[in-house]
C-alpha cells in the first residue's frame, strides 16, 4: 500500500495521506514520500493545480505518528522535525495553487500542512487546532510563524497556548478555512473553487501568488516592485493576447499557458 497516494488527473495533482487506520499520522516514511512527490510536482510543467487531502472518513493528519515517536531517540526526533518543517516549506513555495481538503481530524502536523497550502476547504463536522502544548511540545512545521501571518498574533497566541481545538465553523470565522461546507458536498465545492482557478492564464495564476507570497513577506515598497517584475512576465505571454482578442471578440479565452 503506498502511504502517499498521487494521482494527475489533465492539470491537477491529487495527493492523499493514505494510513487512515493510523489517522494519517505521519512516520518519517511517509514524511520522506510526501516529499518526493512534491518535488516531482514543483517541475512538472503540465501540473496547474494541487489538492491534499486524507484516505478515510475520520481524519486528515492527526500529526506526528506519536506510537514512532515514543520509540526514537533525540536525535531521530530532531531529524523528523528537520523533515516536517522541509517538507511542508516545499508544499508552501510550490509555484501552482494548492488546495487542501480536511475531510476529517486536522491536528499537530495535519492543520500545520493544512496552513502551508493556499486554501483550506473543510467539511462542517471536522475538528481542529494545534494541539502540541498539551504535549509537552509547541507547533514545529511552521504553525507558531504560519498561523499568526493568517489571522493575526493575539488569536494565534491564544489559540497555541491554550491548545484549543476548534470545530470548523470557529476555524471559518477566525479566518483559518477558505470554505465550510457539508460532507457530502465536499468533492463537488472543491472542483468548482479549482476550476475557478483553473479557467485563468497559468502563467498569471503562478505570479501573482508569487508576488502575493514574496510581498508579504516586506515592507509595502519592497512589495510593489516584486509585484510590478511578476507583472512584467505575463507582459509577453501569448495568454495576455489570447486575453486581448477573446474580450474584444466576446468570447472565453484559450489559455495554453504560454
Amino acid at each position: 500500500m503506498n502511504i502517499i497516494q498521487y494521482e494527475q488527473k489533465e492539470s491537477v495533482a491529487y495527493i492523499t495521506l493514505n494510513r487512515p487506520a493510523m489517522l494519517n499520522a505521519f512516520n518519517f516514511e511517509m514524511l520522506d514520500e510526501l516529499r518526493k512527490v512534491i518535488e516531482s510536482i514543483q517541475i512538472h510543467p503540465h501540473i496547474r493545480l494541487v489538492i491534499i487531502t486524507g484516505a478515510g472518513e475520520k481524519a486528515f493528519s492527526v500529526g506526528a505518528d506519536l506510537k514512532e515517536r515514543k520509540t526514537l531517540p533525540d536525535e531521530l526526533v530532531k531529524r523528523n522535525l528537520n523533515r516536517f518543517g522541509e517538507v511542508f516549506s516545499l508544499i508552501e513555495q510550490l509555484p501552482q495553487p494548492t488546495i487542501c481538503v480536511l475531510n476529517g481530524y486536522a491536528f499537530g502536523g495535519g492543520m500545520e500542512l493544512a496552513l502551508a497550502c493556499d486554501f483550506r476547504i473543510a467539511a462542517d463536522h471536522i475538528t481542529l487546532g494545534l494541539t502540541e502544548t498539551s504535549l509537552g511540545i509547541i507547533p514545529g512545521a511552521g504553525g507558531t510563524q504560519r498561523l499568526p501571518r493568517l489571522i493575526g498574533e493575539a488569536k494565534a497566541m491564544e489559540l497555541i497556548l491554550t491548545a484549543a481545538r476548534m470545530n470548523a465553523r470557529e476555524a471559518f470565522n477566525y479566518g483559518i478555512l477558505t470554505k465550510v461546507v457539508p460532507a457530502e458536498n465536499l468533492h463537488d465545492v472543491t472542483a468548482d473553487f479549482a476550476n475557478s482557478i483553473l479557467r485563468n492564464a497559468p502563467i498569471a495564476i503562478q505570479q501573482a501568488k508569487f508576488a502575493i507570497r514574496q510581498g508579504i513577506k516586506t515592507d509595502i515598497q519592497t512589495g510593489l516592485q516584486i509585484e510590478r517584475k511578476a507583472y512584467e512576465l505575463t507582459i509577453p505571454t501569448e495568454d495576455r493576447i489570447e486575453a486581448l482578442n477573446a474580450f474584444s471578440e466576446k468570447r472565453a479565452p484559450q489559455f495554453k499557458g504560454k
